[in-house]
């Protein structure tokens, strides 16, 4: 792709993305819609999707951000619904899907069709999560949607792989599918295990420079999708397995480091995003093209009933893993609360399939083996239909699903409470190793000095329960919300004080540069407790 249309993809896609934060409708669905509003433009750029681009240069990083951002944790403690969703349900649709796509597609070869079915069965590991955060779902709803996406996408193209090769010809038997799914998917988790922990160890041991650490992090999830592929294992589950623990150990990197490595890792996540749903919708030309036999009401019709068939799998096998479990065994009843049956419902529509799928089908090599694949361009019509109508008619009715369900939210206060108990055990903890580490002389300080770090001690443990006290009847703040807005207008009045003092010559750029960054510091950290 050219630079100039990458610019546009880029600034129109983060336009875009920055006017979905002043609407009710998720980014995700808005940029699809203009992408589909701007592919009927003329003389707009061909935005054909690469998929040697996407696979190994886009989707690392949106997993990897995916990843740090998720609870480790808490994706052991759902081990088991996230591995029926994510590897369990994929398989299941893929099955499903192939078959009714053989049945309906006439022509279609059952090889083929289960192509066609490998390529739409994972749903999007970005649209999920997106819309499941903003919403304020259940947390355990949330973490088994994250723990699905994380993990669905490389069982669903180690089953492409294994289907394509039936598809053009080369010898594959169920033996050999099985063996495959088994190296590439224990393969990614051993590389995962193998690149992680000498990576952290690399960057506890770059503390003094945050630079080098956060080029590191940026190379990362590039470095373990790349390895494992070499080696035929599954790039997304090693990228995961590496992320994951990672994000598990960030505590232990310097505190500069996890600053930078926030801003960073959240702008390309914004960028990333922002272009793969605008590059879902500028693929409509690419698809109507060569679709051949196939007329355009023939094929329409064709993509309605594979929509229908994607939605009704995933009821189908939500419903049962979620409740079949629990009747068949004691311990799991005993050590999991009871399911509602709102939640499998929510899990169920929450199936939109994204940038992946159109990715794989793109990926779909026109002939090999000495045979032609068959309809090739009619698997990339349906594929592009059904991630559009996944996104636009569930994500757009997702929203008022929840809501008619009514479920319970988090809630915040009992999150604020559990807060303010670990600031108070950790806050009573630290100021009894001040106290000890001032009886030695060789820490002697002023008095002003030590009554000033208790101080901070006492406020950082304070500004948690005030949180939890009467709110101001005018501004609707609570005290420690006021306190943080008058110590930020404070900061400000000092930074501009600070600016004049450098246009006036009485300090220099260095010097401003300093003692803005200390500024800038302290406004986070406002910011940061405002916000929590």
């Amino acid at each position: 792709m050219a630079v100039m249309p990458l610019l546009l993809l880029v600034a129109g896609s983060a336009a875009v993305a920055g006017l979905a934060r002043r609407t009710p409708v998720p980014a995700p669905l808005l940029l699809v819609a203009a992408g589909l509003a701007a592919s009927a433009v003329p003389g707009l750029p061909d935005y054909t999707l690469d998929p040697h681009i996407v696979l190994p240069l886009v989707l690392p990083p949106l997993l990897h951000t995916a990843a740090l951002d998720s609870s480790y944790l808490d994706l052991r403690a759902n081990l088991r619904p996230v591995a029926l969703l994510s590897v369990g349900y994929v398989l299941f649709a893929t099955l499903v899907v192939g078959w009714a796509a053989h049945l309906v597609v006439p022509g279609l070869p059952l090889t083929a069709a289960l192509v066609l079915g490998a390529v739409v069965a994972p749903p999007d590991a970005v649209a999920a999560t997106a819309i499941a955060r903003r919403l304020g779902l259940p947390h355990r709803i949330t973490t088994i949607l994250q723990g699905e996406s994380l993990v669905n996408d490389a069982t669903a193209i180690t089953a492409y792989k294994v289907a394509l090769a039936a598809a053009l010809g080369a010898a594959t038997t169920w033996g050999e599918g099985l063996r495959a799914f088994a190296v590439a998917s224990l393969g990614g988790i051993g590389i995962g295990v193998v690149l992680m922990v000498p990576l952290h160890w690399l960057r506890v041991r770059l503390r003094e420079s945050a630079l080098l650490e956060n080029t590191l992090s940026l190379l990362i999830p590039f470095v373990a999708y790349a390895v494992a592929e070499q080696f035929g294992a599954s790039g997304v589950l090693a990228v995961v397995v590496v992320a994951l623990y990672l994000g598990h150990r960030s505590w232990q990197v310097d505190f500069e480091t996890r600053l930078q490595e926030e801003a960073v890792w959240k702008m390309v996540s914004f960028v990333l995003e922002s272009a793969v749903f605008a590059l879902i919708g500028l693929q409509l030309p690419v698809v109507l093209r060569g679709l051949g036999r196939f007329s355009g009401p023939q094929a329409l019709a064709y993509a309605v009933v594979l929509f229908l068939v994607v939605v009704l799998a995933r009821f189908v096998w939500v419903f049962p893993a979620t409740y079949l479990p629990r009747a068949l065994s004691a311990r799991i009843r005993a050590r999991e609360p009871g399911t509602k049956w709102t939640a499998p419902v929510i899990v169920g529509w929450a199936g939109m399939r994204g940038v992946v799928s159109l990715a794989i089908a793109f990926s779909i090599p026109a002939a090999g083996h000495g045979a032609a694949f068959p309809a090739r361009n009619l698997v990339l019509f349906l594929t592009f239909t059904t991630v559009i109508a996944t996104l636009v008619v569930q994500g757009l009715t997702l929203p008022p699903l929840i809501r008619a369900l009514k479920l319970p939210g988090r809630d915040a206060q009992a999150e604020t409470l559990a807060e303010a108990e670990a600031q108070n055990e950790a806050s009573r903890a630290a100021e009894e190793r001040l106290e000890e580490l001032l009886r030695d002389d060789r820490n002697a300080l002023p008095g002003p000095l030590a009554d000033r770090l208790r101080t901070v001690m006492e406020r950082r443990r304070n500004s948690v329960w005030e949180r939890l006290g009467a709110v101001n009847e005018v501004t609707g703040e609570s005290a420690d919300e006021t306190y943080r807005r008058l110590a930020r207008e404070m900061i400000d009045t000092e930074r501009q004080v600070f600016v004049r003092l450098r246009d006036a010559r009485r300090i220099d750029d260095e010097m401003l540069r300093t003692l803005l960054r200390r500024l800038d510091l302290e406004e986070a950290t406002a910011y940061r407790e405002v916000a929590a």
